[in-house]
């Protein structure tokens, strides 16, 4: 059988039959055998267009929004309009359509306070949707008996920022949270031991450009502070001590050695920590400085 070159996407590789495209399934399928050739179409008959009459507007619909973790339901219900409904029992049916499950609630309460928290501190995406899902698997565990949504979210969403590496505080989601610090902590202490969780450390130096962009301090007083911080963590152990004290007394040995006129009350009021504790860790920094030259 000779096959024409200019219709040869028009016949099925299989018998040579006709194809035909269905754009409401997304697939190309053979009219003689029934092959799927393509299937997953993008249906680009409904982007972009506008719709002026009552059929236009009817072909326009479509099936709802993408999925997503970060909705309750993850974007697969479905609503009944009760107004195009004239059968009073399944107008009834359908008003019991619409109340929501306690699983469906406890999800909206909690990833609502996410999306507050995540809009508020620029939450990278994969950030939430990871927090989301270790919400699922402590909502699934059952551990939410008794103690606070908004409690586990903030502490959900702490994990995953040392997780991932973000430069955010516990101090910060506290600051944003809708709840009690100790609640937080709680539930912090609770998904860590009752998940089996190793609990990251954050990095002291990845919260230096920050607190260096807030201070406006210039980019080779940046780099002295990471520098010496990474040389304070290479010669000395770190553990049990803030992370933001540490980028304090750092910030505030290199302010000291360029001439920059900085106080340690300015520091300590944007970083978050006491001027004591900025004295304390300024001390320690250059002890270990002097001890190495």
């Amino acid at each position: 059988m000779v096959l024409d070159v200019e219709n040869i996407t028009n016949i099925c590789p299989e018998c040579g039959g006709m194809i035909q495209l269905f754009e409401e399934r997304g697939e190309t399928v053979c009219r003689q055998c029934g092959l799927i050739i393509f299937e997953r179409g993008l249906d680009l008959s409904h982007s972009g267009i506008r719709a002026y009459t009552k059929q236009e507007k009817d072909k326009k619909e479509r099936t709802g929004c993408p999925i997503s973790i970060l909705m309750p339901d993850i974007g697969l219900s479905t609503i009944i309009e009760r107004k195009k409904i004239k059968n009073p029992d399944l107008r009834r049916a359908a008003k019991w359509n619409t109340h929501m499950s306690w699983e469906k609630r406890n999800m909206l309460i909690a990833i609502t306070e996410l999306k507050r928290i995540g809009s508020n501190l620029n939450f990278p995406e994969r950030v939430k949707k990871a927090a989301v899902r270790l919400y699922k698997e402590v909502f699934k565990r059952k551990l939410l008996r008794g103690r606070s949504i908004n409690g586990m979210i903030a502490a959900c969403s702490y994990f995953v920022c040392k997780e991932e590496k973000i430069p955010i505080t516990l101090q910060e989601i506290l600051n944003e949270a809708s709840i009690n610090s100790n609640i937080v902590k709680k539930c912090y202490k609770i998904l860590v031991r009752e998940l089996n969780l190793k609990s990251p450390h954050i990095d002291p130096v990845s919260l230096i450009p920050r607190y260096c962009a807030d201070l406006k301090l210039s980019i080779e007083e940046e780099k002295g502070a990471i520098k010496v911080l990474q040389n304070f963590i290479k010669k000395s152990s770190i553990c049990g001590k803030d992370p933001k004290g540490l980028c304090a007394g750092a910030i505030y040995l290199i302010t000291k050695l360029k001439n920059r006129k900085l106080s340690q009350k300015e520091i300590s009021l944007v970083i978050g920590v006491t001027e004591v504790t900025l004295r304390s860790r300024y001390k320690e920094i250059l002890k270990n400085l002097k001890f190495n030259f």
